[in-house]
């Protein structure tokens, strides 16, 4: 099958097919990845440092040469022109001319995207205003703060109205207001139909707002699919209550249950055993308040994640 008749069979946003880089040395960052990103989701790339996470997001961009990539970008194959200018890039420790003002560069910048005088000037204030910088807008960006930068970054690369935004850790430097910032902004594009490709170390933001999520280790994909999905396995069951159990907590130990004041956990996915704890509770006249079930966190799938060894088909 060739490259073209691969390209064409996809209507993903974004569908990378056997991506590899090596660099001098033979130091290989990419070993075969395989992403797809649906149209209007958001979709976060998380590994460890030196995953190949920015190698990935940089081949999608055009700005490194990949040893070998198939797939597609909107539809069209890597490198479209056409399509590149309906993305939206912010990259990971970017430096912007400190001569110009907020405003400046926002115009300089969409003026390189080939985007109209008149949609510039239009979307720059509006840009400015979403992310709280409307009061720097004539301040020259050698007096911004670090915060300041990332805002100023992120209303970037929202000037071209893109289909598709690619924010490499666009929540660093910020502060927590700022973190929620970009998070409500990020469910505002999503709502809107813009796809979203985050590229973050921050677990906790992508548990907040991904649909969908991929884990690379080591240049191949450990694991990919919707945070349901990877969440999915029960760790425990805790059995919440009020009033004294006795001489039944000895039966609810018997069964392989943890006592601990009024909360008795139950390790693993055997419902039976829980249900047979309720009965006993039930028994000894206590008042059950809750049964809730601890799933896995992200932060173990990706721990867990980087113990396994990648799967290069991207599958779970």
């Amino acid at each position: 099958m060739t490259a073209l008749a691969i390209t064409e069979m996809t209507n993903w946003a974004v569908d990378l097919i056997d991506v590899r880089k090596t660099y001098r040395g033979r130091v290989q960052a990419l070993k075969g990845v395989n992403i797809q990103v649906g149209r209007g989701e958001i979709f976060g790339l998380l590994g460890p440092n030196g995953a190949g996470k920015t190698t990935l997001v940089k081949i999608m961009m055009t700005v490194v040469k990949p040893t070998r990539a198939f797939g597609t970008i909107l539809g069209r194959p890597l490198g479209h022109r056409g399509k590149l200018a309906r993305v939206g890039y912010l990259p990971e420790s970017h430096r912007f001319p400190g001569y110009l003002t907020g405003a400046q560069l926002l115009d300089y910048y969409a003026a390189l995207a080939k985007v109209p005088l008149a949609k510039r000037k239009a979307n720059a204030p509006r840009l400015l205003d979403r992310v709280s910088m409307t009061a720097w807008a004539n301040t020259r960006i050698d007096r911004y703060s670090k915060g300041m930068i990332q805002r100023l970054g992120i209303a970037q690369a929202l000037m071209n109205d893109p289909e598709l935004v690619v924010l490499d850790e666009p929540t660093d430097g910020l502060d927590p207001v700022g973190r929620r910032d970009v998070r409500q902004l990020l469910l505002e594009l999503k709502s809107k139909g813009t796809t979203v490709l985050l590229n973050s170390h921050l677990l906790s933001e992508l548990e907040m707002v991904c649909d969908r999520v991929s884990i690379l280790v080591d240049g191949l994909v450990a694991r990919q699919g919707t945070l349901s999905e990877l969440t999915e396995r029960t760790l425990e069951y805790r059995v919440h209550f009020k009033g004294q159990v006795g001489a039944e907590g000895e039966k609810l130990r018997a069964l392989g249950g943890h006592l601990d004041g009024d909360v008795v956990t139950f390790p693993g996915r055997d419902v039976g055993k829980v249900n047979a704890a309720i009965d006993v509770l039930r028994g000894a006249g206590v008042l059950i308040e809750s049964v809730q079930p601890r799933k896995l966190s992200l932060e173990e799938i990706f721990v867990e994640a980087m113990t396994a060894k990648p799967n290069p088909r991207g599958a779970r």
